[in-house]
C-alpha cells in the first residue's frame, strides 16, 4: 500500500472493527496489568462530533495508549516511513494511521486531517512533529493550530508519561503509565488561516498540554514556537 492509497483509505473508509477490536482488547488488558495505566479525563473526549486531540509525543506507543481513552476509533498521523513496508501499512491504516512526510509540507496529510474531521472523526496529532525524550516538552509546530482554525473542530489537550522508556528491544518493559485530558479549547474557524494566526492558537493549546503534562510530574518547555511542517501547506 503507498502513501496515496493509505490517504484515499483513511477519506473515504472506516477502521477496519474486527482488526480494531482485536488490537484494542489486549491493549486494555496489558495497560491495565502490566502498565498499571491511569486515564483521567476521559470525559473530555466527545462521545460524537469532530474533534483534534493535541498530546506531547514520547514513543511509539503513545497513539495506542491515547486511542483508549475513547470507544470511539481515533485516526492519527504517523512518520511516513512506517508505510513503506506493505504488511505494516495495511495494519496501520486498518487502526486509522495516515502518513505524514516530516520536515516539508505535506498538502495530503493536511486534506487527510481536514476531510476526517470534516466527517465527524477524532483526530490525534503531536504538536512536537517527532518523539521528545527525555526531558522537557519539544517545540509545537503550528499545524495544530491550522487544523482548529479551518476545521472549527474543538482541541482536547492531552499529556502522556512513563511511555518513554518502555520498548527495549523488542521488549515491552513494565512501566508506570499515564495520559489526562483536559478540557476542549474552540477556537473561531477560518477558511484560510495565517501563520501568526495558527501560531497563537497553537501557543495556547501548548499551554494546556504544558500545565496536564507538569501535573503528571513533568518538567515545563523553556523555549518558543518554531516553523510547523503542516503549517507550510499552500
Amino acid at each position: 500500500m503507498d502513501q496515496a492509497a493509505s490517504h484515499q483509505r483513511a477519506r473515504q473508509a472506516r477502521t477496519n472493527r474486527a482488526i480494531y477490536w482485536m488490537a484494542r482488547i489486549p491493549l486494555q488488558i496489558m495497560l491495565k496489568f502490566y502498565f498499571r495505566a491511569s486515564r483521567l479525563g476521559q470525559e473530555q473526549i466527545p462521545g460524537s462530533g469532530p474533534a483534534i486531540l493535541a498530546s506531547n509525543h514520547r514513543s511509539f506507543f503513545d497513539p495506542f495508549v491515547i486511542g483508549t481513552m475513547s470507544r470511539r476509533p481515533i485516526y492519527y498521523v504517523a512518520k511516513s516511513e512506517l508505510f513503506r513496508n506493505p504488511a505494516l501499512a495495511w495494519f496501520l491504516s486498518a487502526l486509522g494511521a495516515f502518513p505524514v512526510e516530516r520536515g516539508v509540507g505535506d498538502r495530503d496529510a493536511i486534506r487527510t486531517a481536514l476531510e476526517l474531521l470534516a466527517r465527524g472523526e477524532l483526530v490525534l496529532i503531536f504538536p512536537e512533529g517527532t518523539r521528545t525524550r527525555p526531558g522537557p516538552l519539544g517545540h509545537p509546530r503550528r499545524g495544530v493550530g491550522r487544523l482548529a482554525l479551518e476545521s472549527g473542530a474543538p482541541v482536547i489537550p492531552l499529556a502522556i508519561s512513563g511511555t518513554q522508556d518502555i520498548r527495549k528491544g523488542i521488549l515491552l518493559r513494565p512501566r508506570r503509565v499515564r495520559v489526562i485530558a483536559g478540557c476542549p479549547l474552540e477556537f473561531s474557524s477560518e477558511q484560510r488561516s495565517s501563520p501568526a494566526l495558527a501560531e497563537s492558537v497553537t501557543g495556547e493549546v501548548w499551554q494546556a498540554v504544558s500545565a496536564l503534562w507538569q501535573s503528571l510530574g513533568g518538567a515545563p518547555a523553556t523555549h518558543d514556537l518554531e516553523e510547523p511542517e503542516l503549517a507550510r501547506v499552500a
